[in-house]
């Protein structure tokens, strides 16, 4: 993901974004229930590399403004690591941050295992804010996870190759794609079965079965032969589709449009059945002593205000409904899209991740 998120803070700058900062601060002045701590300090993890940075310098400083509370940020890797890093340190009793940022199946494991602290709503009123469907619960309905960031995964073209841009993810099955494609190699990260449910079989209920998930990989195979890259290096397919070499494909669409923004013939387009909106949550450590000023950081980073500047400054599409944000046409445009989105089903990467694994590499990139 690094790549990812070097495109999300090259965005910052190109925006140019004016007066961004004074925005948030203008909500963040009647902040409700903070009091201001002296010499309090938090670990804090975030995507390592750019996205990071962007967070050191843009973000973490806004919320120490706030609450006087400083923050040691933690670069954490993306994927599993950083969850297995957690898991052992839990038991050891230590936490080696005290908030972090997890991925969607990482916190289905993270609660089947019971690493994560039970949040209080009641000391986050801002998370009213955030959408229903960001708000991650233990089967008891407690919460433990709260939406931090969002981005979209989109249909990318090469407009001197392809001048007509694509309507549908339809698109990436059709004869004249043959060799045309680059698609992200993972089950896990392409999530490629969600798309060809929603596109061919009427949404993803048929993914509740594994009966059902191998009929979704059958006609996902028929595409097999339209694909000349399943990349692992997103740096290589975007420089191939910059290039027309690999001129579709699927993409992040930040990335995209900065590469666009740079003047080269990427374009980025939100099919009709939706772009794949995948996200990350804030969660707690067991082990964490400090639980309430945790409480504090995400109710901070709830606020409307913070999402909207989380958009100019880091080019994340924000967890809360857009009219609740200060967004242009042209910035929300620029991280996410009015069409609905296609949420993956991560309880079924979690639940049959070893089983997904193996008939994907069996049927689809093999």
């Amino acid at each position: 993901m690094d790549d990812i998120k070097k495109g999300i803070s090259r965005r910052s700058v190109l925006a140019g974004i004016a007066g961004g900062s004074a925005v948030a601060m203008a909500g963040i002045a009647g902040f409700p229930g903070i009091v201001r701590a002296q010499e309090k300090s938090l670990k804090i993890g975030a995507y390592g590399g750019y996205f990071k940075d962007s967070f050191d310098k843009h973000i973490f400083p806004e919320f120490t403004k706030a609450t006087g509370i400083s923050v040691e940020s933690i670069a954490q890797p993306t994927g599993e690591a950083w969850l297995v890093q957690l898991e052992q340190a839990a038991r050891a009793g230590q936490a080696p941050a005290d908030v972090s940022m997890i991925s969607q199946v990482s916190m289905l494991r993270g609660s089947a295992a019971s690493i994560w602290a039970k949040l209080d709503p009641a000391k986050m009123p801002n998370i009213e804010n955030v959408m229903p469907s960001f708000i991650n619960k233990y089967d008891d309905g407690s919460v433990c996870g709260v939406g931090a960031v969002t981005w979209y995964i989109t249909l990318v073209s090469n407009s001197d190759v392809i001048t007509q841009a694509p309507s549908s993810w339809e698109e990436l099955w059709k004869p004249d794609r043959a060799g045309q494609l680059g698609l992200l190699a993972l089950v896990t990260n392409s999530f490629l079965l969600d798309v060809t449910a929603k596109t061919y079989f009427g949404g993803q209920e048929i993914l509740d079965t594994e009966e059902g998930i191998m009929k979704v990989m059958d006609k996902l195979a028929e595409l097999k032969d339209n694909v000349q890259l399943w990349y692992r290096d997103e740096a290589q397919f975007e420089q191939a589709l910059k290039s027309g070499e690999i001129p579709m494909g699927q993409y992040y669409h930040d990335v995209a449009g900065l590469a666009a923004a740079d003047g080269y013939p990427v374009r980025s387009t939100f099919p009709k059945e939706g772009g794949i909106n995948d996200s990350g949550s804030w969660a707690v450590s067991k082990a964490s002593e400090k639980l309430d000023l945790a409480h504090v950081f995400i109710d901070f980073m709830s606020q409307p205000e913070i999402q909207t500047l989380l958009s100019r400054k880091v080019g994340t599409s924000p967890t809360v409904a857009r009219a609740k944000t200060s967004l242009t046409d042209a910035e929300f445009a620029s991280v996410s899209s009015e069409i609905e989105p296609i949420i993956p089903r991560y309880d079924m990467y979690q639940q049959r991740a070893d089983w997904l694994s193996q008939k994907w590499t069996e049927l689809i990139v093999s």
